[in-house]
């Protein structure tokens, strides 16, 4: 049996991502950003929207030129005059947006639902008769009518696209809908399809992940999940699940995510919160002594992820909730072999100071306990 293709991975950091409120890259910090997303094996990189101006087409053209393996895309409107604004930036592949549920054709458009079909087919051919390979997004599709986003993907494909981009713009579907609703595309179209999922319902991983299983082939996402709002599917999350949850692979190095997501964290002046997923500074660390006195012995009972995987290293953290087994090996480490008796009295000083320090305790604070502990 042949094995499924990866799933290809499209970042939008560049994109959707500077669109969180206060989030501004400069031009150096793009191409970085863009140099590292290809270093992590990212396939695709959205890098900007050239309709903003002949200083973000500058940077999309310095990124398209630093780039030697992914595939940098400009992100447009549904018109010829952002079309113009793209080939300004030497890059050769589009993804063209356009509002798919009615709400938003009428309010941002201010146009009826039969205007849309006609509308793509012409902006799709002026985009590929200038030689670009155009994808389409459907903007707030998850809040489109079935029948009508099955009209619009069926004219993309006619149109020439060679992609169809689901987007949950309000981040509105659970995995249950979101399965269901690829499975339904899958069924009527030959096109490649891609979720686009935001988080304001927290449910963007587990709907791309949906997504995949029903039969997606592309997955939409920004380091750190960064994005308007709650922002968007994080890719540090979707490329660790894939393997595990939907038996995926995509062509990303784990072990780069953490740097990756250190870079972004700096240009966006947001830093990462200790226990963010994957890249996170406490996600593989350990305290509860239950948990501790498990890991030591086999430490899969409290970790189905590997830090390995993802160039990390376990810890064991002494705090309140630590108990003999993480004493004992702290202890061990430092050369040091103790009776239980005297061990003891070093857990009920770690315990106690934890409390009062509202904090762990280190090494050399450890080392003086265990002198004290020993008069």
């Amino acid at each position: 049996m042949l094995k499924a293709p990866p799933i290809v991975i499209n970042d939008s950091t560049l994109r959707d991502g500077e669109q969180a409120p206060g989030v501004a890259f400069t031009t150096a910090e793009k191409v970085a950003i863009a140099r590292k997303l290809e270093a992590a094996g990212v396939d695709e990189i959205e890098a900007g929207i050239p309709a903003m101006g002949a200083e973000e087409i500058e940077a999309m053209a310095e990124i398209g030129a630093s780039l030697h393996q992914s595939a940098a895309i400009a992100w447009c409107r549904m018109t010829e005059a952002d079309v113009d604004a793209a080939l300004r930036t030497g890059l050769t592949r589009v993804n063209l947006s356009v509002p798919v549920s009615d709400r938003q054709i009428r309010v941002k458009l201010q146009i009826s639902r039969q205007d849309i079909i006609p509308r793509i087919r012409r902006v799709v051919s002026y985009a590929r008769d200038r030689g670009l390979a155009v994808a389409v997004g459907g903007e707030d599709s998850s809040r489109a009518e079935m029948d009508f986003l099955l009209r619009v993907v069926a004219a993309v494909e006619e149109a020439g696209a060679h992609r169809f981009r689901f987007a949950d713009t309000v981040g509105i579907l659970d995995p249950f809908r979101t399965h269901e609703i690829f499975r339904q595309l899958c069924a009527e179209t030959d096109l490649e399809l891609e979720f686009h999922g935001h988080d304001d319902l927290g449910l963007a991983t587990a709907n791309t992940l949906a997504a995949v299983r029903g039969g997606a082939t592309h997955a939409s996402v920004c380091v750190l999940g960064l994005g308007e709002r709650a922002g968007n599917a994080a890719l540090e999350e979707v490329v660790a699940a894939l393997g595990p949850i939907a038996q995926r692979r995509t062509g990303v190095d784990l072990t780069q995510l953490t740097g990756l997501a250190e870079l972004v964290a700096a240009a966006a002046g947001r830093p990462i919160p200790v226990a963010k997923s994957i890249v996170g500074s406490a996600v593989f660390a350990h305290e509860s002594g239950i948990h501790v006195s498990g890991l030591l012995r086999d430490p899969e009972t409290y970790e189905a992820i590997h830090p390995a995987w993802f160039g990390r290293v376990r810890s064991i953290v002494l705090g309140k909730h630590s108990g003999m087994a993480a004493i004992n090996n702290a202890l061990k480490s430092l050369g040091l072999s103790p009776d239980e008796g005297r061990a003891r009295r070093v857990l009920d000083e770690v315990r106690n100071c934890a409390v009062a320090w509202k904090r762990p305790i280190n090494e050399g604070e450890l080392l003086k306990f265990y002198e004290a502990a020993g008069d």
